[in-house]
């Protein structure tokens, strides 16, 4: 059977760039080996948020994944769940949630409404589950909030929001070991300089990230009562918020 990570192999920053990184298709068709290899333990986190959500889950329970891509981790939660979810993906970019859908279908998971619209647009109502990995830090700081309170109302007392980012040091020594380690995993993990010079240019004022307390402070001036860290490498780390 097709596995998750057998995917195309990212090439897309092997040339000179032309615009600013966006999610379209060249970047969707390759996003699960650009995720594997950009983003560290991605997988392992990936359990650890799956594993850990069943703790608040039950029958019925509705879990929403904002900015799910290729629907990576709904799949891996309700193929991991003894519950029967009523599981929705939202994400802006129709080709990422093409991939979604085929990759969803292959594992035979059909339970998952896919939604190709801004989240703002969208009623979040009742869940028991939110999850957004790595994708607040493209949501300008003004809507971030904004969307951070929205998350917070859709959430049932007692339930949780968890959130996987890339973060900063407000340490600048530290910050720079950060992104020095950052840069040697992704050496090892087959980027050449030149790949990795291009994407950083092409992500520049498009990823925006938070340092760890900055998120830590948002999400508990939404009203969450606690927000603790579930995982951390550097200056990669999720979160859970507890309503």
């Amino acid at each position: 059977m097709k596995t998750q990570r057998d995917t195309l192999k990212d090439k897309v920053f092997d040339k000179p760039i032309k615009e600013q990184f966006s999610f379209n298709e060249e970047v969707a068709n390759v996003f699960d080996d650009m995720l594997g290899r950009s983003v560290p333990y991605y997988h392992d986190v990936l359990k650890l948020v799956t594993g850990f959500s069943q703790n608040f889950l039950k029958d019925d329970s509705i879990v929403y994944d904002i900015g799910c891509s290729t629907g990576s981790t709904l799949i891996e939660l309700i193929k991991k769940s003894p519950y029967k979810l009523q599981t929705y993906g939202i994400d802006t970019s129709s080709h990422m949630l093409d991939k979604a859908r085929v990759k969803a279908h292959a594992f035979g998971v059909e339970n998952i409404e896919f939604i190709c619209d801004d989240v703002f647009n969208i009623e979040m109502n009742n869940a028991d589950l939110i999850i957004s990995n790595y994708t607040l830090q493209f949501i300008r700081p003004l809507l971030r909030e904004k969307l951070i309170k929205k998350i917070y109302d859709s959430l049932c007392d007692g339930q949780i929001f968890i959130f996987s980012e890339k973060v900063i040091s407000e340490d600048k020594m530290l910050n720079k070991i950060y992104i020095d380690e950052y840069y040697n995993f992704k050496k090892t993990m087959g980027y050449s300089e030149y790949e990795i010079s291009q994407k950083r240019e092409a992500l520049e004022n498009v990823l925006i990230p938070y340092s760890m307390e900055e998120n830590i402070k948002m999400v508990k001036e939404a009203g969450f009562k606690s927000c603790d860290i579930l995982f951390k490498w550097y200056n990669f780390a999720t979160f859970v918020a507890k309503k």
